[in-house]
C-alpha cells in the first residue's frame, strides 16, 4: 500500500486549495447556522401529555367529579398507550391530565382524546353548553411574554373585548407567535335577578322561566323561501344583547295576559365572572400571554413584541396603555450570555496553556484555530438536526473545548518533532501525520463513543439530554476532522526554524519559562543516569 493510502491526511496536505475551500465553506455555513439557530432556555421536548378542561359555572366539585369527570374518565380508558389519568375537580371546573407512553405520537393521542370527549358528551348535564377543551401539554406552551393592558376610564368588559378581537390578532401575526391568551378579563353578560314572591304570585316556576328565556333568546333558521330562480334562507335573530331587551321580554301568559320579565325580576348589565381581577399598578387590567411556536427563537420573538409595542399603544382607545410585565427572553439571554462567556474564557485559557508549553505563537495559533472551526462546524450540524442554542448545548460546547484541541496538539507535536529533526515542513507534515493519523482517529471515535449512551438513554431525562450528548459528540468528531485535515496542511506551510536541543532532547524553539523548566528537569534526569 502506498504512503498516500496509509496517510489519512496526505490528500489534504498535498491539496491546500481544496482544503482551504472546504473549510471556508464550513465556516460560512457555520456562521449562517449560528445566526439561524433558535435560542431557548432548554431543548424543546415533546411530552406526550394531554389536558382536558371542562367548566360548568355554579356546579359543586362533587357534581363536576360525578357528572363531568367520571364519564370522560371511562371514555379515556380505551385509548391506546394511556399510562395514567389524573383529575382535579373544583367548583365549576374539572381538569383531567392524561399521560401517555413516550413512544405515543402526541398528535394522534390528542385526536383520540378529543374523540373520547365527544363520546362522553351525551352523559354531561343538560345545562353544560360549553364543550370541554383538549390541549397538548408542552414546555413551549408556557408564555414567554406577559403584557399588561389597563384603561382606568374604560369598562373592563369592553377592554377585554378589545384585547380579544384586536390586540390578540395583531400580536399573533408576529412571526414565531403561536397563541395569545387573554387572562383576568371579564366578558359582558346580562345578570337576571329574580323575585321569588313575584314568581309565586304568577304561578311561574324557575325551570319554566328558564325554558321561556332560552327559547326567546336564540338565533334559529325559519326555513327557506322558494322562487322560480332562487332560494332564500330565512333567519330570525331573536338574541337579546342587553338588559333592556330582557326587561321587556314576555316570559309567560296569565289568563291571556302577557307577563314581562320586569314583573318577576330585574335585568342588569354585568359580566360573566366578577370574582376574578387583575391589578396593574393599582388599576384593573387585562393580561395578554404570548406563547411561541416550537423551534422558534424566544429572544427574537420578544424583541419583535417590544418593537411592536409603541405602534400598538398608539392604536389603543383613550386612556388605555400596554406594558410588558414579564419577559422570559431576558432570563434566557442572560443564561446564554453567561455560558457563552464561559465558552470564550475556556478557549482563551486553553490557548494560554498551549502557548505556555509550545512557546511559539504560530504553532499555538494552528492548534487554537481548531476551536472556533470545530464549534462552527458543530453549529452547522446542529442546524441540520433542528437543535437550538440552549443552556445544555452551550454547556456541551464549553466542556468540549479541552477535547477539541487534544487532537490538534497531538498532531502538532508529532509534526514539530520531525521538523526539529531537520526535515522540511512538507516532509514533517506527511511523515508525522502518517504516524499519528490512525491514533487520532481512534482517540476521536473512542472519546465520542463515551457519550453514545447519553444519546441512547430513554425516558424523559434521555430526551432532555439528547441534544447535550449529541452536541458534545459532534464537536469531538469535528475536532478530529480538523486535526486530520486542516492542522497538518497549515503546519506543512509554516516557515522552517532552526532546531534547538538541550541534552539531546528537542525543545520548543523559543526559550520560555516552560522550556527552561523542562531543560532543568532534563539535565537533572541525564545527570542521575550517569
Amino acid at each position: 500500500m502506498s504512503s498516500l493510502g496509509q496517510n489519512l491526511a496526505a490528500p489534504f496536505i498535498q491539496r491546500p486549495v481544496m482544503t482551504t475551500v472546504l473549510f471556508v465553506a464550513l465556516i460560512i455555513f457555520g456562521v449562517f447556522a449560528w445566526r439561524a439557530l433558535p435560542v431557548a432556555m432548554l431543548p424543546d421536548v415533546s411530552f406526550p401529555t394531554v389536558t382536558v378542561t371542562a367548566s360548568l359555572p355554579g356546579a359543586s366539585a362533587e357534581l363536576m367529579a360525578s357528572a363531568v369527570a367520571s364519564p370522560m374518565e371511562q371514555a379515556f380508558s380505551g385509548i391506546t398507550g394511556l399510562l395514567s389519568v389524573n383529575s382535579v375537580n373544583s367548583t365549576g371546573t374539572s381538569r383531567i391530565t392524561l399521560q401517555f407512553d413516550l413512544n405515543r405520537d402526541i398528535n394522534a393521542a390528542t385526536q383520540d382524546t378529543q374523540a373520547a370527549v365527544t363520546q362522553a358528551a351525551r352523559f354531561f348535564p343538560s345545562t353544560m353548553t360549553q364543550q370541554p377543551t383538549v390541549r397538548q401539554q408542552n414546555p413551549t406552551d408556557s408564555p414567554i411574554v406577559f403584557i399588561g393592558l389597563s384603561a382606568p376610564n374604560m369598562p373592563l368588559y369592553q377592554l377585554d373585548a378589545f384585547a380579544e378581537q384586536q390586540l390578540a390578532v395583531k400580536l399573533q401575526s408576529i412571526p414565531g407567535v403561536s397563541e395569545v391568551r387573554v387572562f383576568g378579563g371579564q366578558t359582558y353578560a346580562v345578570r337576571l335577578l329574580l323575585n321569588p314572591y313575584a314568581l309565586q304570585a304568577r304561578n311561574l316556576s324557575l325551570s319554566s322561566l328558564m325554558t321561556s328565556i332560552n327559547s326567546s333568546n336564540a338565533n334559529l333558521p325559519q326555513g327557506t323561501l322558494q322562487s322560480p330562480s332562487r332560494a332564500y334562507t330565512l333567519n330570525v335573530d331573536g338574541q337579546l344583547t342587553n338588559a333592556k331587551a330582557f326587561s321587556n321580554l314576555i316570559v309567560a301568559y296569565n289568563n291571556g295576559a302577557p307577563i314581562e320579565f320586569n314583573q318577576v325580576g330585574q335585568a342588569q348589565d354585568g359580566v360573566q365572572q366578577d370574582t376574578r381581577a387583575t391589578w396593574i399598578n393599582n388599576d384593573r387590567g387585562i393580561i395578554l400571554a404570548i406563547v411561541r411556536q416550537p423551534d422558534s427563537n424566544t429572544v427574537a420573538i420578544a424583541k419583535a413584541i417590544r418593537d411592536a409595542l409603541p405602534k400598538l399603544n398608539a392604536s389603543l382607545p383613550g386612556g388605555a396603555h400596554m406594558r410588558i410585565i414579564y419577559d422570559k427572553s431576558t432570563y434566557v439571554q442572560d443564561a446564554v450570555d453567561e455560558v457563552e462567556f464561559t465558552l470564550i474564557l475556556a478557549s482563551l485559557l486553553v490557548a494560554a496553556v498551549i502557548w505556555l508549553f509550545l512557546g511559539e505563537w504560530r504553532q499555538t495559533l494552528v492548534a487554537v484555530i481548531s476551536i472556533p472551526i470545530s464549534i462552527l462546524g458543530t453549529f452547522a450540524v446542529m442546524h441540520l438536526l433542528g437543535y437550538s442554542l440552549n443552556i445544555l448545548t452551550l454547556l456541551a460546547l464549553t466542556l468540549a473545548v479541552g477535547f477539541v484541541v487534544d487532537d490538534a496538539v497531538v498532531m502538532l507535536e508529532n509534526i514539530a518533532r520531525h521538523r526539529e529533526m531537520g526535515k522540511s515542513p512538507m516532509q514533517a507534515a506527511l511523515i508525522g501525520s502518517r504516524e499519528i493519523g490512525f491514533t487520532i482517529l481512534s482517540m476521536t471515535l473512542s472519546l465520542a463513543a463515551v457519550f453514545l449512551p447519553l444519546i441512547l438513554m430513554g425516558g424523559l431525562l434521555g430526551r432532555l439530554f439528547l441534544e447535550f450528548g449529541a452536541t458534545i459528540g459532534i464537536v469531538i468528531l469535528m475536532s478530529g476532522v480538523v486535526a486530520l485535515t486542516l492542522t497538518p496542511m497549515m503546519l506543512a506551510r509554516l516557515r522552517a526554524t532552526k532546531p534547538r536541543t538541550v541534552g539531546g532532547i528537542a525543545l520548543a524553539h523559543r526559550p520560555n519559562f516552560m522550556s527552561r523548566l523542562l531543560s532543568v528537569i532534563t539535565q537533572g534526569y541525564v545527570r542521575s543516569l550517569r
